[in-house]
């Protein structure tokens, strides 16, 4: 690989130089040309330029997968801007967050995403709201309303101009502590990874994707969209993951990859079962974002004849370990570093490194590995160890072939169905209820989610409770300020929360 790939723009301007019918999204019953993206890529630049965006300026975009989501992303890059994606089951309470810590001058969504929008500007820098219609429009230039001036009419003529180390994404994570933090994920980043991605897995312009993660994820927007233009391949974009969708399609035999988190491929089981009919064996299924169980690895490739590919990857690094392509993937293991990068395990707290066998902490270096997070230098001065080596915050070992496993994590976050909770932000709404004394949140082992959100629930008062009642009612309360994925599972009510001698709660006691 060049020490420094072009960039995802000039991916994409190159393509659509060489060969620009080429088709490069299917959304909708639409088919999409390179020359086609790029045209709409260069009107939501000039736009952009005309609207007034400057270089470095944040722009947010919550919307639901579709193809201008991807022009506007890319419109973003190419004016010199930064995109901050966002979750869009974020209500205004995570939404404003967001918005207020990145700084963002505008934000790009549609008409289901206007009122949480508006429910979340007091307080922040955001000036203008553009809002896509419901119904999609042929690209380029698809038509936007917005209470300021803004026309797709423009056109951004001149060629990407970006440099490898300028900001290209401020993609939000939770961290270990407070709210969550912006990392920084810049234009060299995002292309030396989408490059060691099209190296690792033989992703080429042959290549059509079903790509139904969303684009507010890295691995759906830096892992899916990147690699696509990358290779010159072809990517079906769908709105979201519908099992009885994907399976039909699967089996139509035009796609040649298939990316997911576990929970997707749990429940892909239960349709091909429920159907009779079984997923094709596709040149490469991957999964990520969350531990892929050996029985759902082994069932799948009992069903198929087609062995997942597990990798390893988060929001400040994108990719970092993966199983072969060629050779054997090992089910609860997610492989060795992508082709640049390196990976290795080191003492919790000596920071030492460790021979092959035994369980710390991993640590990666590579140009994969963010410039750190945004505004917050102390947090950005905690995780890196010194020369490169960034410290993932997650427990696992490598053995002597060079696999690693994953143990653990020394965060307390929870991955819910592939997406990040932070059990303090759950607990903070939970314990605003008035029937509430102490609470605390935590993880439990889910077949269909890989983990549950669990809350455990002290009750305010001496006086008896409808448990089922309140546990419903806590839910309910949860659901009104955040993301549907962090509402509790299921709500357990104790005495008392188990502390040591300091009073600190005792997570791993607590008998869920």
């Amino acid at each position: 690989m060049s020490d420094v790939p072009e960039t995802i723009l000039q991916a994409l301007w190159r393509r659509a130089d060489s060969d620009p019918d080429r088709p490069c999204l299917d959304s909708g019953g639409r088919t999409i040309s390179y020359a086609d993206l790029r045209a709409a890529v260069s009107a939501w630049a000039g736009a952009l330029a005309r609207w007034g965006l400057r270089r470095g300026d944040r722009v947010a975009l919550y919307l639901t997968n579709r193809p201008e989501q991807v022009a506007a992303y890319l419109g973003v890059l190419l004016r010199g801007g930064v995109m901050v994606p966002v979750n869009t089951q974020y209500r205004a309470r995570e939404l404003g967050h967001i918005l207020a810590d990145s700084g963002a001058r505008l934000c790009i969504t549609d008409e289901r995403g206007r009122p949480e929008v508006a429910g979340a500007r007091e307080g922040t820098d955001l000036e203008d709201l553009v809002v896509l219609p419901e119904e999609p429009a042929a690209l380029p230039g698809a038509p936007v309303s917005s209470p300021g001036e803004f026309s797709l009419e423009e056109r951004w003529t001149r060629a990407p101009t970006n440099r490898a180390e300028e900001t290209a994404i401020i993609a939000y994570t939770s961290g270990t502590t407070g709210r969550s933090k912006g990392a920084m994920l810049s234009h060299g980043n995002l292309a030396s990874n989408a490059r060691a991605i099209c190296d690792a897995w033989g992703w080429t312009a042959a290549d059509r994707l079903l790509l139904t993660l969303p684009l507010f994820h890295v691995h759906g927007l830096c892992v899916g969209i990147n690699g696509t233009l990358v290779a010159g391949a072809r990517a079906d974009l769908r709105p979201g993951f519908d099992a009885g969708d994907v399976l039909g399609t699967l089996r139509s035999g035009e796609h040649s990859m298939f990316f997911g988190v576990p929970t997707m491929y749990g429940r892909l089981l239960t349709e091909a079962e429920r159907t009779g009919q079984a997923p094709p064996a596709l040149r490469l299924y991957v999964s990520g974002s969350a531990p892929l169980s050996s029985e759902t690895f082994r069932a799948f490739e009992r069903l198929t004849g087609a062995a997942i590919l597990e990798r390893y990857g988060m929001t400040e690094t994108v990719m970092n370990l993966t199983n072969p392509l060629q050779g054997e993937r090992r089910p609860g293991t997610v492989g060795a570093p992508f082709p640049g990068q390196e990976a290795r395990v080191v003492h919790t707290r000596s920071g030492a490194p460790l021979p092959d066998g035994e369980v710390g902490e991993i640590q990666v270096r590579g140009p994969n590995v963010f410039d750190g997070y945004w505004n917050r230098p102390e947090a950005t001065a905690e995780v890196f160890a010194g020369e490169g080596w960034f410290n993932t915050g997650d427990l696992g070992r490598r053995d002597a072939d060079g696999y690693f496993t994953i143990e653990g994590r020394a965060k307390e976050l929870i991955i819910s169905g592939g997406f990040n909770v932070y059990p303090r932000e759950v607990e903070e709404v939970i314990a605003t209820h008035p029937a509430v004394a102490e609470v605390a949140v935590t993880g439990a082992p889910d077949p269909d989610l890989g983990e549950a959100v669990v809350a455990a629930v002290v009750p305010a008062g001496e006086a008896p409770v409808d448990r089922s009642a309140l546990g419903e009612e806590l839910v309910a309360h949860c659901r009104a300020q955040l993301a549907s994925f962090k509402k509790p599972r299921r709500v357990v009510f104790l005495e008392a929360l188990p502390r040591n001698a300091l009073g600190k709660v005792l997570k791993h006691e607590l008998d869920l």
